[in-house]
């Protein structure tokens, strides 16, 4: 029997690792609890509400409040007895710590930046005061209220003019000062929304030097926002991609947090490990093909195997429809007929496939294909990097067992995990492209290359996003890299490095898809390779442990000993 199916094992072994009868039902009554969820669930209750209250960004009263929370929390926690937790208990324990200890961080760093720029801001206090009133509906006088924002006015003249003359500051200074009058003026619309036009007195007095203040509260957030050294930033290199490289330090740290105990050489090195690895494949298939070593020769005739306009959606269904059989032939997860049921389509507008040229996934199936609106070259651009033996290879990434799954999963098992992270996130979802790779999914070297590409893929955005965080590289060598290595069309290698560096994720997000999944890999080695538990009962038990570092993922399946002032240490890669 093919070792990738073979499903012999220690029974009582599987018992200890996994509390689940063959229903898929819990053995085990408080499977959904732990000794720290209580603890979880009500500080994220009062988390929720502070936010909703306390709303003035960088405020010292906001700031106080949520310090007051976290020590609060973070003391209920000490309090737990660590050592007699259950190995979940112990996770949840870890990383819930870690949680508030990088809130206090980032409160401690926001103080630090608030004080060292206050000079800029110190203006602010009566508008303060004035939303802290505002939110109980206190009376106001709308006589004293107008003189107040008359002062206001000049001060913030004042400020306006002298600021000019203020040495250049560090641009997160910079950036905390705007944020900090940003925070202002909001406030005091706050309070003018709140008065206005049901106070007769407010409504007469007030709007005209509301509006006057209101201005140059707008103006002066910029004002301030340029005080910043713009010699840290980095300028266009005529990619039109402006971002924040973060530095080694920084991403070391952000590292170490994810729980990830490689240095960002370390991972490049990685990286180039693997893609030597796609280059050999590569070339196997493109001989199969007839192209000899010319693969990039082999990879255009997969590019051109498009299929017309208007019939994407038809060949994504029918895609779909075969990596779910093949999953299900080979009894390699649990899939609740209502996460089959629920999914659901709707195509991409133009402007989003700038970011995001491929389909995305999840309970919303994203498609990416070309409209009316895009010229020529970008219609083809589009239609030949979504093409089938490209899609083949990740529609599984994006609906079943990947983004689908797990957002289904999550929101029915252990809900109160809100430990998110890419790397459990997109590194299960890539997982499966190794896992199908293993167990002969593609059909044809067309569909090899096809799951290559996109591992070749994964491996240049760990070089490309590190070597640019590092200070290597810039947007267009990225984009470059992308074109020249891994045979991107030119539009969508540059939609990559825009959503990379411009959109809304982290330094490590793009990384994470391949980290993790040399995660899940390792661990599945560890388990399954052993034969301690079934490929199903393994993925089973992951998506039931919800999002979490997958180290802690680990600790919980292989029962691992764990101390409270734990340090990551998985070398998860042994390639």
């Amino acid at each position: 029997m093919n070792r990738f199916l073979r499903c012999c094992f220690p029974a009582l072994l599987l018992i200890s690792l996994q509390p689940f009868a063959q229903n898929g039902k819990s053995t085990d009554p408080y499977y959904q609890t732990s000794e720290v969820q209580p603890v979880m669930v009500q500080y994220d209750a009062d988390r929720g509400v502070l936010s909703r209250f306390y709303t003035v960004i960088n405020s010292p009263e906001r700031r106080e409040r949520f310090r007051k929370l976290y020590n609060d929390y973070l003391k209920q926690l000490l309090q737990l007895d660590f050592d007699k937790m259950k190995t979940s208990g112990k996770v949840d324990y870890i990383l819930f710590k870690r949680q508030i200890d990088n809130e206090l961080r980032i409160l401690d760093t926001e103080e630090k930046e608030y004080m060292a720029t206050y000079k800029y801001t110190s203006f602010g206090e009566p508008v303060y005061q004035l939303e802290k009133l505002r939110r109980r509906g206190t009376s106001m006088n709308g006589e004293e209220v107008a003189a107040k924002l008359k002062v206001l006015q000049q001060q913030l003249l004042l400020a306006t003019a002298s600021v000019e003359q203020e040495p250049i500051m560090d641009m997160p200074l910079a950036l905390r000062a705007e944020g900090t009058v940003r925070g202002l003026r909001s406030a005091l619309k706050s309070v003018y929304d709140f008065y206005y036009g049901y106070d007769p007195q407010f409504t007469k007095l007030v709007p005209e030097p509301y509006r006057m203040v209101d201005s140059l509260l707008g103006a002066y957030g910029p004002q301030l926002r340029n005080k910043g050294n713009k010699a840290t930033l980095q300028k266009d290199d005529g990619s039109g991609i402006v971002g924040n490289p973060i530095g080694r330090e920084e991403l070391i740290r952000q590292l170490r947090y994810e729980m990830i105990p490689y240095s960002p050489e370390d991972l490049i090195g990685i990286a180039n490990k693997e893609f030597a690895w796609c280059d050999a494949e590569m070339l196997k298939a493109s001989r199969e093909m007839g192209f000899g070593d010319n693969w990039k020769a082999a990879l255009e005739k997969v590019k051109n195997s498009y299929v017309p306009e208007g019939k994407q959606p038809e060949m994504i269904l029918g895609l779909y429809n075969e990596s779910v059989e093949f999953l299900k032939k080979n009894d390699l997860v649990t899939i609740p007929p209502l996460a089959e049921e629920t999914w659901r389509m709707t195509m991409m507008s133009p402007r989003q496939q700038l970011v995001s040229p491929f389909f995305l996934g999840g309970e919303v199936l994203q498609i990416a294909y070309p409209t009316n609106t895009m010229d020529s070259a970008l219609r083809m651009m589009s239609m030949r990097g979504n093409n089938p033996h490209f899609s083949r290879a990740t529609v599984h990434h994006e609906l079943i067992a990947g983004h689908e799954l797990q957002g289904y999963m999550n929101e029915r098992f252990k809900p109160y995990r809100n430990f998110r992270t890419p790397f459990w996130t997109e590194g299960w979802s890539l997982y499966w492209e190794f896992i199908l790779w293993d167990a002969k999914f593609p059909k044809s070297p067309e569909d090899r290359i096809g799951m290559l590409f996109w591992r070749m893929h994964r491996c240049a955005r760990i070089i490309f996003s590190l070597n640019y965080h590092l200070g290597n590289w810039k947007p267009q060598q990225c984009i470059d890299f992308l074109v020249d290595r891994v045979g991107h069309e030119r539009a969508n290698a540059e939609g990559e490095v825009r959503r990379s560096f411009t959109a809304n994720y982290g330094p490590l997000y793009q990384l994470a898809y391949m980290t993790g999944a040399f995660q899940f890999y390792a661990l599945k080695k560890e388990v399954v390779d052993k034969g301690k538990m079934t490929y199903k009962q393994f993925h089973d038990a992951i998506l039931k442990e919800n999002n979490m570092p997958v180290e802690m993922v680990r600790a919980i399946i292989t029962n691992q000993p764990l101390k409270r002032d734990f340090v990551t240490t998985w070398r998860f890669y042994d390639k």
